[in-house]
């Protein structure tokens, strides 16, 4: 069978099952469409958030940063794990007890405030749509390789998938939808890192295969990619390229970030009992780690294939899968010294960075751009980082069957995590805004209503930023995870730990947070992205890392204001006291 048609097939079936849950699950009330019903077991929520915090960014983009920043790439992998853990033991036991809806909920009332709560909406809707980018972004690409079609279009139809799932099922629809996913996007990153192993280096198992050595060889995998990375004018694959603050301050912004985010903290109000709260944070990180321990091999064997596949290569002679993935858009080749072979090296192959394409083919078929070369160096080849994980399997020439599960496995990734986004968005405006603000005497048939309408407009925003996306999928994610950092985490964590915080302080903090992150992010990405580097950051601080001194900020900020107004009211340092209660 050919790879399109099992592409059709695997996802075909794996849609069916989602839309097939959302129908049995479906929500008929709030209880159910924000923290389904409460009545979610601790190894179904497990892997329910694990399908949720491995999202595109994990399965198509983490991988391909690793691959092309080496040793740079290990943030990620420390700041979202680190972060998880922070979050596990730290906020998801006092916040379940705590036993509302969403977070918002949580700050309105430890911060006995409307203001409050409408600063924690701000900063949540901020936070949301910026990882959301992301997620459609990621389902655009995978459609657009492996079902042919334009990313955009790619984008669209991911939207109707999760639209109907998501508005449909609510919370409840997505946690058993979630449960599906994960199972489906685990094998499907497994099993071709199992394979690529055992063709590399003779081992089984990935984890162990990314120390070991070369088949053949005496050489051992890492000691090779330091070695072609060096030749090919790179820094050596092990070595750190960025600065220790600057490494500090991105781990940092991740993982104070991932335990700010609202999408999974809201995951531990679905389960009965604040012990199935800890027992669920248990079972997501062993899911978790399954994916996470395999990354860095994958990222590995995809670079050592990537560079022995095209490296000199002519281009009339180049594998199919490059030829492929130059028609999404996603590699071009630049032909500099006119010999007609594929030279990669460090730099930029054009100008301009991206390319722009002409509509015409080359001399030798390639797809022409209009941009010019870059004549500071001899890179010829422009890649898409997001790209090297759905790749891989291609590059290595593995059955066609294992890369359409690649592919099933990369929208299950991208969609799961969109859904919970979009779920929370929805319920901080239809419960937080709309019932606990705006109109508090509306019934529960319409507030349901209100999350419905709200999770569709949502759907169509999210849409809109997957189509014109501001960066890769995992930098679009870590500057939501700055954000989170800066703004939710440090009102989450002194409303628990710090009772004499009171709503001046915490709104101070937040809008400080949010202000100063925003603002350093959009100047360097989007004002003067030309100015993007060391010598103009703040202290050595990249934009991806800012998150954590924006957070530093918020806290500074919150406690000095607290002290110029009166203390929080006695029923709030009460329920305080019982929150902490084990």
């Amino acid at each position: 069978m050919s790879l399109q048609a099992l592409t059709y097939l695997f996802v075909g079936i794996s849609f069916t099952v989602y839309i097939g849950i959302a129908i049995w699950s479906r929500a008929r009330s709030t209880n159910d469409f924000y923290i389904a019903g409460k009545g979610v077991s601790p190894v179904a929520n497990g892997m329910a958030t694990a399908a949720d915090w491995m999202s595109a960014a994990s399965f198509i983009s983490m991988a391909g940063l690793i691959a092309f920043l080496g040793k740079d790439g290990a943030v990620y992998l420390m700041g979202w794990t680190g972060g998880y853990v922070l979050l596990a033991l730290l906020l998801a036991p006092y916040l379940r007890k705590f036993g509302k809806y969403t977070v918002p909920d949580f700050i309105g009332t430890r911060y006995y405030s409307k203001a409050a709560r409408l600063v924690a909406i701000i900063c949540l809707i901020f936070i949301s749509f910026t990882y959301v980018a992301g997620q459609m972004r990621g389902v655009g690409i995978v459609f657009s390789r492996f079902l042919e079609v334009d990313i955009n279009t790619g984008v669209i139809i991911g939207m109707c998938i999760v639209f109907f799932y998501a508005v449909l099922g609510g919370m409840k629809g997505i946690t058993y939808t979630q449960v599906a996913q994960y199972c489906v996007l685990i094998f499907a990153y497994l099993v071709p890192a199992i394979f690529i192993s055992i063709m590399i280096t003779d081992n089984p198992i990935p984890q162990l295969g990314f120390g070991d050595k070369v088949s053949g060889s005496s050489t051992y995998l890492l000691d090779k990619l330091d070695q072609l990375s060096l030749e090919l004018g790179f820094n050596a694959y092990t070595e750190n390229t960025k600065s220790n603050i600057d490494i500090f301050f991105i781990t940092a912004a991740l993982m104070f970030g991932t335990a700010g985010l609202p999408h999974v903290i809201v995951r531990f109000f679905t389960v009965p009992k604040v012990s199935d709260a800890r027992k669920s944070a248990g079972y997501a990180l062993v899911f978790i780690a399954l994916l996470y321990t395999t990354a860095p091999a994958v990222a590995a064997f995809a670079k050592l294939n990537f560079i022995d596949s095209v490296q000199e290569v002519e281009y009339k002679n180049a594998p199919e899968w490059f030829k492929n993935w130059e028609d999404t858009g996603l590699i071009a080749w630049k032909d500099k010294n006119g010999d007609g072979k594929i030279n990669y090296s460090n730099g930029n192959a054009l100008d301009g960075v991206k390319p722009k394409y002409l509509g015409e083919d080359g001399d030798y078929g390639q797809r022409l751009v209009s941009n010019n070369p870059d004549i500071s160096n001899t890179n010829e080849v422009y890649i898409d980082n997001d790209i090297m994980v759905l790749a891989n399997p291609e590059i290595a020439q593995l059955p066609n069957w294992v890369i359409a599960l690649v592919a099933a496995g990369a929208l299950a990734a991208a969609l799961s995590t969109a859904a919970g986004l979009l779920l929370v968005i929805s319920a901080s405006i239809s419960h937080d805004l709309m019932k606990k603000m705006l109109m508090p005497k509306i019934t529960e048939r319409q507030e349901l209503l209100f999350a419905r309408c709200a999770a569709a407009v949502a759907i169509f925003i999210a849409g809109l930023f997957g189509i014109y996306p501001p960066g890769f999928v995992a930098q679009v994610v870590a500057f939501a995870f700055g954000l989170a950092a800066s703004t939710i985490f440090p009102a989450l964590f002194l409303g628990i730990f710090y009772k004499r915080l009171n709503k001046e302080g915490a709104i101070a903090g937040m809008l400080s947070g949010l202000l100063a992150t925003s603002i350093y992010i959009t100047y360097f990405k989007f004002i003067n992205p030309q100015l993007n580097n060391a010598e103009n950051w703040l202290f050595g601080i990249s934009p991806e890392g800012f998150g954590f001194l924006g957070m530093l900020i918020n806290f500074s900020v919150a406690l000095i204001v607290s002290n110029f107004y009166s203390k929080p009211p006695k029923e709030i340092y009460q329920m305080i006291d019982e929150i902490r209660k084990p």
